[in-house]
């Protein structure tokens, strides 16, 4: 998936301009950047909510040129807002809310096929909220609505999943989870694209997009020097990054 010359607009204002960025097919890539650096305003633009112009494409197609539904079907979409139960009424049971994913795969009025089914179960398993599938969501805490939201992103069955803060509410043995469900949607040669502010886990990343003041600062592997040094001046120096065993942290300087 790659932008050319993107420009992304809340009303009458740009809020990203001239974005040229490069998402590679079947990696994770983290976007990072400052409060207020366009981050969330990226993947809404992306997922089809929010006025751009110039150019999404994905693998050389424009988005522009595929229907709600089918690019509904291409790309999935988790907003850091949705894990507020007000959005889907106080009525649905967890296992309907999952079912919500798989409505670009259903026709007009049709009940959910047995495929439907077993995917929702299966995203369920993924994310540990298969226990939950009866409860209300509006009963849940907010780490058990955070899961039960990555079970329906997971159940769309995208090839490309958008994530705006999705470790938000989670305990940390369900943020470790996360990193597995990651490693677990990559092996089926899922595209994965992540706002993230935890600087650790964003490192883990194949890929990082840095974004500041509606521009683009760096893009590059997780893993080169070159990324580490953009990412501590994207932070005006305030940040180092230590290795502690496999993995690079962020800590204040």
């Amino acid at each position: 998936m790659k932008t050319h010359q993107l420009n992304v607009y809340r009303g009458p204002c740009a809020i990203l301009s001239d974005l040229n960025i490069d998402v590679p097919q079947g990696k994770w890539t983290s976007v990072i950047g400052p409060n207020g650096a366009g981050k969330s305003s990226l993947l809404q633009a992306i997922a089809g909510l929010l006025k751009w112009d110039g150019s999404i494409t994905i693998d050389g197609v424009d988005i522009s040129a595929f229907t709600k539904k089918d690019l509904a079907k291409k790309i999935a979409w988790l907003d850091q807002g949705s894990s507020s139960p007000d959005e889907l009424g106080d009525s649905l049971s967890v296992y309907e809310v999952v079912m919500l994913g798989r409505l670009p795969h259903q026709g007009w009025l049709h009940l959910p096929s047995e495929t439907d089914h077993l995917l929702v179960e299966q995203a369920l398993k993924q994310s540990d909220a298969w226990h939950l599938r009866q409860r209300p969501l509006q009963q849940l805490s907010g780490g058990e609505r955070q899961r039960v939201l990555l079970a329906r992103l997971i159940a769309v069955g995208s090839d490309i999943l958008l994530m705006d803060e999705p470790l938000a509410n989670l305990d940390p043995p369900h943020q470790a989870d996360f990193l597995k469900w990651q490693v677990n949607l990559l092996g089926q040669g899922k595209t994965l694209v992540t706002v993230l502010h935890e600087i650790h886990f964003a490192l883990r990343a194949d890929h990082v997009i840095m974004l500041n003041k509606g521009k683009l600062h760096f893009q590059g592997s997780s893993q080169d020097p070159a990324t580490h040094q953009a990412l501590i001046a994207l932070f005006d120096g305030r940040i180092r990054l230590e290795k502690l065993g496999g993995d690079w942290i962020a800590l204040p300087n």
